[in-house]
Formats: C-alpha cells, structure tokens, sequence
C-alpha cells in the first residue's frame, strides 16, 4: 500500500454513473443509511445484491430490525460501498420497498432471497435455506436508486 505524508495523499478525480454503478456491482458489503424519527441517521454494514439493469439494491433482513422500521416510517435510505482499497466510493440514493416477510418455503419472499445467493447444488441445501428464511422471519429491503454519487482519488 502507498504511504502517503500529510497533504501529499491523492486528489478526486470526477467519476461517471456507470463507474458508479461499476462500484456498487463490484462490492457485497455496504453501509445502508436510514432516517430515525429524530431526523438522525441510522447506519448498518449490510451484505447486499446489486442489480446494474434495474438499478436496484437488495437487502435480506429480519422483519424486527430497527431499518425495518425507520423504513417503513421513512422510504428513503442510502447505500454507501467503499472499494476494496478504499480510495473510491459509491452511494445509491433513493426509496426502498419492503417485501412481504416469507412465510410459507418457496413463497415469492422466498424465492427472491434465493436469487441472492449463489444457489445450492443440492436440492434438500436450498428447501433448508428456505425454510430457515421462514423461521428468522425474512424479508427484502429493495432500494430503488435515482442519485448516484462518490469519487475516486487519483494515483
């Protein structure tokens, strides 16, 4: 890694939308930013599926988590993805959707955060995977992105 003295480290460089979106698409990991009641963020590292032709991110989570809420009171969130070495970023802003929670192995709930893995070679792995889904009471946080932003600093 480069070691950079006071002052002397990389300067931003503009960054295109497909870039952008490049970045989102590259990581699995994120901050996802939602608003409190009191106006103040929320922020958690979530494990994300990034969706370059719908623009859509998509977050499994538990029907009793705190962003379920806040989303449910307030649509609105962002998704920020840092690359690997951190000298670029990306943030997708713009209004979720929340799933139905799965309730029954297979149900459309189901199937979409089946999509978001890399499948089961074995048929008996992935009716486990569903019906584990069930029992944590899971659902699918849809960020729809409308804004990008982020930068990459110059070598």
């Amino acid at each position: 890694m480069t070691e950079y003295g006071p002052g002397q480290g990389p300067g931003p460089k503009p960054i295109s939308e497909d870039d952008l979106v490049r970045i989102l698409g590259e990581q699995t990991f994120a901050v996802l930013a939602t608003n409190k009641k009191n106006g103040y963020p929320h922020v958690s590292t979530v494990i994300y599926h990034w969706d370059a032709t719908e623009r859509v991110a998509r977050i499994s989570t538990t029907a009793d988590r705190a962003k379920v809420r806040q989303l449910r009171n307030d649509p609105r969130a962002a998704l920020h993805a840092s690359a690997p070495d951190h000298l670029s970023f990306a943030v997708a802003e713009g209004t979720t959707e929340l799933s139905d929670v799965t309730e029954t192995p297979g149900d459309a709930t189901g199937r979409e955060l089946l999509a978001m893995t890399p499948g089961f070679a074995d048929p008996a792995d992935e009716r486990l995977f569903l019906e584990q889904m069930v029992t944590d009471q899971r659902l699918v946080i849809r960020l729809y992105a409308t804004r990008f932003y982020g930068t990459v600093l110059a070598d």
